[in-house]
């Protein structure tokens, strides 16, 4: 199921690869969070649909909350989707990076593989990545001092 998932994230990846935007045009908001050389290496997509998987396999694994839940914003790789109605709220760009990030420091199949467990275990608002970042947005939003999101990423991984 793994592999499935990770080239179904290629081949939508691909398939925006023309409408996806550089991260680097957050710079300003997010110095101090994330280096610009992180920024210029991930994209963001705005849509009217968030691309999900809906493999019955996933379903089988009790990802059902997951797939059918109503998101704003997705990240798969080096690549975010968010919705219009949500394309200017810089917290959720600053949410999708960790994403990055963490797609990164684990790879894509570990990546898969940990969201996948975590969301079986603690269900999608508990999931050990999702809170930490939303923790780190909480962090954004409330205009703290400034962290190297990116070093603070692997280090709580």
């Amino acid at each position: 199921m793994l592999e499935k998932i990770e080239e179904w994230v290629r081949q939508v990846n691909a398939a925006h690869k023309r409408k996806r935007q550089s991260c680097a045009v957050f710079h300003d908001h997010f110095n101090g969070f994330y280096s610009l050389g992180f920024l210029e290496t991930a994209y963001f997509v705005v849509t009217d649909d968030i691309p999900k998987p809906d493999f019955p396999e996933l379903r089988e694994a009790g990802l059902e909350d997951f797939i059918d839940r109503d998101l704003e914003g997705i990240t798969y790789n080096d690549t975010y989707y968010i919705t219009q109605s949500a394309a200017s709220e810089l917290r959720l760009h600053f949410h999708e990076l960790v994403h990055v990030i963490q797609w990164r420091e684990l790879t894509p199949q570990g990546f898969i593989r940990r969201y996948v467990r975590e969301i079986q275990e603690f269900g999608y608002d508990k999931a050990p990545l999702e809170k930490m970042a939303y923790a780190l947005d909480r962090h954004y939003q409330a205009k703290r001092r400034h962290l190297n999101v990116e070093q603070f990423v692997r280090n709580n991984l």
